[in-house]
């Protein structure tokens, strides 16, 4: 008898995959050549989640384009308010919600997308996202009443919100780890930007002929996106295969079909699997607790602006805390929280966190009504307002795709706190000139010195959302990252709209206090 020699044969097809094992040979010690004993099938080889070659550009690319488009609709009413208003007949107590619409239903929303992105998968949550995001824009462009506007825009948030959670997590599986990472969420940032700059001047652009028309524009960019996703984007854990036969394999999770066996021949054939556990159930009543607290909020940060000690305020603001502390308790208790409390104990996601709620607060909420106030105070044009609105957001995308240079140099929390200093500053430069005749110019310095504070915190928020929680909670920490933004924005919107009421100068002090704030939770979570 011969010796005993296992012996593998690879398949020159797929260098990955075992086509076939061979049992040990008797070989004759004589020499000649070995006789397998028997022959059986290849073991199930389910192909790696790491992807190669073109897929990851359009990955960034499909996101960034869904996310610039989602902010363009967010930032579109700002230099139109005062239009839109007038068409709808909107009183000045009610002109918040033209604006606060959107945000509302992102930060109803955000945590629950998130989830079932995790849950579902985030290339179908995104691109189903972005489909309902055209749909519900064109809605908007056909309103007829403040009523009918601000429920389009609330449903555009809430499109939104899913490809805001979708796009994260499909960057976070796109690019794991490095360098790649860093430069991709940089990317993403300077898109937020980039749309945050676009969407004014579209609106401003084409608001001489027709306000509706910017809705409409960008409606048929968002259909466009969807179909470009739909197209290029891998399903989960999806391995690109390049070559002649260059062809997408489905990953583990998209069902019995995804685990595939390869013949010989190198061709694939699907191979029996266990049926995936059925999907969680979105937490519904902690959206909606979530959504009722916000908008009990926002109600009464409205109203404050005919007087904060009346009834209706107060009620408001206790409504809305008891709210919060009910939906704390609803999540607490949930099996599939839309938040998981226990991620509030590491000081990267409270910092994250808190960075993104107080750049809603301090810097989004003031730059919403500055168009507005430069139109009422300064009588500016809707395009002359968005022109200036560029010079700001165009400043902090730029800055956004430079901050990456700091990565190796200053940690996120350390960047966050940097571009708040920086937005505090350009912002204390406005007093005195959002109103009567400064001129535009005196408004240059402080717009490109809180432009580039933005943009570092564009850059700084995604990245930190992303490292502070573990990988397969990515895309909850994405959308907790962006509900805080858009619960501060709303916030701030209304905030200033109120204060404002008693001159520009005092909005801007409380913007610039505000920033300050959040530079010192992020310096001092940095050192936890």
């Amino acid at each position: 008898m011969g010796s005993i020699v296992p012996k593998r044969v690879r398949s020159t097809n797929r260098p990955d995959t075992l086509s076939s094992f061979t049992e040990p040979t008797d070989r004759p010690t004589g020499g000649g050549p070995a006789v397998p004993r028997r022959t059986r099938p290849a073991p199930v080889s389910v192909p790696s989640p790491v992807r190669e070659g073109r897929p990851k550009p359009a990955t960034l690319a499909v996101t960034a384009t869904a996310t610039a488009v989602a902010l363009m609709n967010y930032t579109a009413p700002m230099p139109t308010l005062p239009a839109v208003a007038a068409a709808f007949g909107t009183p000045p107590s009610a002109q918040a919600w033209l604006l606060n619409g959107t945000p509302l239903g992102l930060a109803a929303f955000l945590l629950v997308a998130g989830g079932l992105a995790d849950a579902y998968g985030r290339r179908r949550v995104f691109l189903l996202g972005t489909l309902a995001l055209g749909l519900t824009t064109a809605l908007g462009a056909l309103a007829g009443s403040t009523s009918v506007f601000t429920a389009a825009r609330i449903a555009q948030g809430a499109a939104s919100a899913a490809v805001l959670a979708g796009s994260l997590g499909l960057l976070a599986h796109a690019y794991p780890t490095g360098r790649d990472r860093i430069r991709a969420t940089g990317l993403w940032g300077a898109s937020v930007s980039g749309g945050i700059a676009l969407g004014p001047l579209l609106a401003g652009a084409l608001s001489p002929v027709d306000w509706r028309l910017a809705y409409g524009v960008l409606g048929a960019g968002a259909l466009a996106t969807a179909a470009a996703g739909a197209r290029w984007l891998p399903g989960a854990g999806a391995r690109w295969l390049p070559g002649a036969g260059a062809r997408w394999l489905p990953g583990p999770g998209a069902g019995p079909a995804a685990i595939t066996r390869t013949s010989g021949a190198g061709a694939p054939h699907p191979a029996p699997c266990l049926a995936p556990p059925p999907a969680p159930r979105p937490d519904v009543v902690g959206a909606l607790t979530l959504g009722l607290a916000l908008a009990a909020l926002l109600t009464a940060l409205t109203l404050g602006r005919d007087g904060w000690l009346r009834t209706p305020v107060g009620a408001l603001l206790l409504a809305s805390a008891a709210l919060t502390a009910l939906f704390a308790a609803v999540e607490a208790r949930s099996g599939n929280p839309m938040i998981d409390l226990a991620l509030l104990r590491r000081p990267a996601f409270l910092a994250s966190t808190l960075g993104a709620l107080f750049t809603g607060l301090a810097v989004i909420g003031l730059f919403s009504v500055v168009p507005t106030l430069l139109q009422v105070g300064a009588g500016m044009s809707p395009l002359g307002t968005a022109w200036l609105f560029l010079l700001w957001s165009g400043t902090a995308f730029v800055a956004a795709l430079q901050a990456r240079r700091l990565a190796a140099r200053l940690s996120a929390a350390r960047q966050l706190a940097l571009g708040f200093a920086l937005s505090a500053a350009g912002v204390l430069t406005f007093l005195g000139a959002l109103e009567g005749h400064a001129g535009a110019w005196r408004l240059f310095p402080g717009l490109l010195v809180a432009g580039a504070g933005s943009g570092l915190l564009n850059a700084a928020l995604p990245r930190l959302a992303v490292d502070s929680v573990p990988p397969e909670r990515a895309a909850m920490g994405s959308g907790a990252n962006n509900t805080a933004r858009y619960i501060g924005s709303s916030a701030g919107v209304s905030l200033t709209l109120a204060l404002a009421t008693a001159g520009p100068d005092a909005a801007l002090v409380a913007s610039a206090a505000l920033a300050v704030t959040g530079a010192v939770l992020a310096l001092v979570l940095a050192r936890r």
